[in-house]
């Protein structure tokens, strides 16, 4: 037992442990460089995502996700920070994880409103092995906790 009262981690733990948080830092690069093919690879086919509370619908599996997020973020730069991650693993395949984030967006969508924040909040994620060996995101939500509109961007 650690001091936390947590089993100590097993040798497969700690491995998985690094790719997990390796699939994450892709999460964050993918999406910030606009990489959406190697983006959309980070989520089983099965993902939940859960949407923020101001959103008019409270989930969205990945074919409704994936576009809305290219038509929230074009044109666009963001840049996503996660830090501090509490993964806990719930089987061999399986876990859970908390970031602490931080995220920049400007975008000005075309039929949409023009966005400006930063934000400060939480990811609260669930991650899965796959077939291929691959640990995938299969649920996620964005929970900010702080929000401030930012000036935009001067040319």
């Amino acid at each position: 037992m650690t001091e936390s009262g947590q089993p100590a981690r097993t040798l497969q733990q700690l491995v998985d442990l690094e790719a997990i948080s390796q699939l994450k830092a892709r999460y964050f690069r993918l999406l910030d460089t606009r990489d959406w093919a190697g983006f959309e690879d980070l989520f089983t086919p099965d993902c939940v995502h859960h949407l923020p509370a101001e959103s008019p619908v409270p989930t969205v599996d990945n074919a409704t996700y994936f576009p809305m997020l290219r038509a929230t973020l074009l044109p666009g730069v963001s840049v996503h920070h996660g830090h501090t991650p509490e993964i806990r693993f719930t089987g061999p395949d399986e876990a859970t994880g908390t970031w602490a984030m931080q995220d920049v967006v400007t975008a000005t969508p075309e039929n949409a409103p023009a966005v400006h924040i930063e934000g400060y909040g939480h990811y609260v994620e669930t991650y899965r092995r796959c077939a291929d060996g691959k640990w995938r995101i299969s649920a996620k939500s964005n929970n900010r906790l702080r929000v401030d509109r930012v000036d935009p961007p001067k040319n």
